[in-house]
């Protein structure tokens, strides 16, 4: 009876500590799944020492935990009083974390007061963080394009400018970039060479337009502070003031040309009128001698007319068409000049 006792409970025991040892090799083997060891180990033997709580609970979250890690232990490395906690909720916000503890990192070493809060603000804005703080410790070197402006003596100048700046961290945020730098550069060559009498100053003295450029403070309001602005190139383009007195004088030929046609027609068409006046007469010339011989028919019958008056007249006529016929046939005599 003890022997059989003892033989269920001997077996009772050895399932029991089956069952437990599986519990326990299933949540270890869940543990190994869920903590990247290799990272924790690497976080502890370089005195950045993060919690298996911590690196699950990024798991679960869906965080890149080697991003996150790795950045950690360098901002450690480099003497940053950073949390792991920070770093994490500035990549949920949808942050680069790495720029950010790039960005510190040089920040600390180029003895640059910058906070976390700023650097995380500034990339989140859209800004590269690293960037705007390597650019405050290198001046950046911006190229504007091609500008072409035109002096008062109409002559067209094409100007290169090189603008070096450096970050200005405060305004990396609501600053504006390297695009309205360039716009306001060029506005400032355009209204440079505008305002020179003749384009030969400007390329006398090019430092003009710089002195007169860098004056006009057009850093303001943007995220760099200008340091200097170098002319790069200048070439002179072609003479607009010329090529705009030869177009108006075209465009006054032009019209010279049109009103003189228009005079013209004007005179063709009073040409017309008269000689359509004139074919007018004539014919009404024409319909009142065909009335005369009525008239002289009803002046013999009513007596009021002689057929001696009436033979006067056709002498008179005969001798009127004589003297026509005769003016026409002559004809002036040239006198030709001798060989």
């Amino acid at each position: 009876m003890n022997l059989n006792l003892i033989a269920a409970l001997s077996t009772g025991a050895i399932i029991g500590l089956s069952v437990a040892g599986a519990v326990i090799l299933a949540a270890f083997i869940i543990m190994l799944c869920m903590v990247p060891l290799r990272l924790w180990f690497r976080a502890l033997v370089s005195g950045s020492h993060v919690s298996m709580g911590k690196l699950i609970g990024m798991k679960i979250r869906k965080v890149k935990v080697q991003d996150i890690v790795l950045s950690y232990i360098s901002a450690k490395k480099a003497g940053l009083k950073l949390d792991i906690d920070d770093l994490e909720t500035h990549f949920l916000a949808g942050g680069n974390v790495d720029r950010v503890v790039k960005a510190l990192i040089s920040a600390h070493s180029a003895n640059i007061d910058i906070s976390l809060e700023t650097a995380k603000a500034i990339d989140l804005a859209g800004r590269d963080v690293y960037e705007a703080i390597r650019t405050s410790v290198v001046p950046k070197v911006i190229e504007t394009p091609t500008i072409s402006a035109v002096a008062k003596d109409g002559v067209e100048l094409k100007v290169k400018a090189k603008v070096t700046v450096t970050s200005n961290i405060h305004r990396q945020i609501s600053g504006a970039g390297e695009d309205t730098i360039i716009a306001r550069v060029g506005e400032g060559i355009v209204t440079t060479v505008g305002s020179a009498n003749s384009h030969k100053i400007v390329l006398e003295n090019p430092d003009l337009i710089s002195a007169t450029v860098l004056s006009k403070g057009l850093d303001s309001g943007t995220a760099y502070e200008i340091l200097s602005i170098d002319i790069a190139d200048i070439d002179v383009g072609v003479n607009i003031g010329a090529r705009l007195d030869i177009d108006k004088a075209i465009a006054q030929k032009k019209i010279s040309e049109a009103k003189a046609e228009e005079r013209k027609s004007m005179a063709n068409a009073q040409e017309q009128e008269m000689k359509a006046k004139v074919q007018e007469m004539q014919a009404e010339l024409i319909r009142a001698e065909a009335e005369v011989p009525k008239a002289m028919a009803k002046a013999l019958q009513e007596g009021k007319m002689s057929a001696m008056d009436y033979y006067k007249l056709q002498n008179l006529q005969a001798d009127t068409q004589m003297r026509k016929t005769i003016g026409k046939d002559e004809t002036p005599k040239t006198n030709k000049p001798k060989a």
